[in-house]
């Protein structure tokens, strides 16, 4: 369970808005209740709790931690500018999708929340046939290098093969990952995705509640945005794609994802911030440089310790 774990409504909600202001992201009672951090409480307690405590400042909709009501605005300016990346991004991920023993692509980071804060990279979590993870992101790489001639970088932050779906660290940021990204191409394999990593519930079981939605109709009606583009594609590959596959699927494609593999994991072991948050294997390649979730985890103990909610 979460370190720090509340042990009350109210403290459950200083956890959700603690986090989000990390990301300089005030919430909405709705979004509150949905990523309610570490407990399950229906909509209307949540909201009852925000009007009955004092821990936050509220600025039309939306709560904040006191002394940060400059983020409204900001949120407000993000959503603006996020609205006319997302056709390009969701295009860009259908296209993805496509491409060679590619089978689920998500969107996921700032964008998948409405909250880019000026950059043009579009994040993105790719599944692949299980042997052919490797080749499969050299071909989104010469697809990237297509679009950064547009002016915008795709970043396959997280490529997992179908045969390791379960997501290596169960924490909260991992958990927020989950229930943020969206899907665009490859539902059925979305919903075993999904299935394997059920322990989100436990961070954020709100979230994550079985409403009779399907994953496209929760994308559908989520209170943090509305669904750009057509419904995630589901079925087997299509014929095009398994033909382009073809020429790959003997020795010589085992030699050129054996070789591919090894010449990128040899490099990466070279780069700066090599570590605890880069995982580089057969069926994973995770290339998380920066320490996002390190990074995060201290800015989140930070925030609650100046409410004294840490624990000794």
């Amino acid at each position: 369970m979460l370190d720090n774990s509340p042990d009350n409504l109210s403290r459950a909600a200083l956890h959700t808005v603690a986090y989000a202001d990390i990301f300089d992201y005030p919430l909405t009672a709705v979004e509150i209740h949905r990523y309610l951090t570490g407990m399950s409480a229906p909509l209307d307690a949540v909201i009852q709790a925000l009007e009955k405590e004092n821990l936050f400042t509220r600025t039309g909709d939306y709560f904040t931690l006191p002394g940060r009501e400059e983020i409204v605005s900001l949120r407000v300016g993000r959503e603006a500018h996020s609205k006319k990346l997302m056709p390009r991004a969701m295009r860009y991920g259908r296209i993805l999708g496509t491409l060679p023993y590619i089978r689920m692509v998500a969107l996921t980071g700032s964008l998948a929340v409405m909250n880019v804060s000026g950059n043009t990279d579009f994040d993105y979590l790719l599944v692949t046939v299980p042997g052919r993870l490797w080749t499969a992101r050299a071909f989104a790489l010469a697809f990237n290098r297509l679009t950064r001639l547009q002016g915008y970088t795709l970043c396959p932050n997280l490529i997992l093969s179908e045969s390791a779906l379960e997501w290596s660290s169960h924490d909260l940021y991992s958990a927020r990952e989950l229930c943020q990204m969206i899907p665009i191409a490859g539902l059925d394999v979305y919903r075993r995705f999904m299935k394997e990593n059920d322990w989100a519930k436990e961070f954020l079981p709100n979230a994550f509640v079985d409403s009779g939605l399907s994953p496209k109709s929760r994308v559908r009606v989520s209170p943090r945005r509305h669904a750009e583009g057509p419904a995630p594609s589901t079925g087997d590959a299509p014929a095009l794609q398994r033909l382009f596959e073809f020429p790959l699927r003997g020795k010589l494609g085992d030699r050129f994802e054996a070789w591919e593999m090894n010449r990128k994991i040899a490099r990466f072991q070279k780069q700066a911030g090599f570590g605890e948050e880069t995982i580089f294997t057969a069926e994973v390649c995770q290339g998380n440089f920066d320490h996002h979730r390190a990074t995060t985890r201290d800015s989140f103990e930070k925030r609650l310790a100046e409410f004294e909610f840490v624990s000794q």
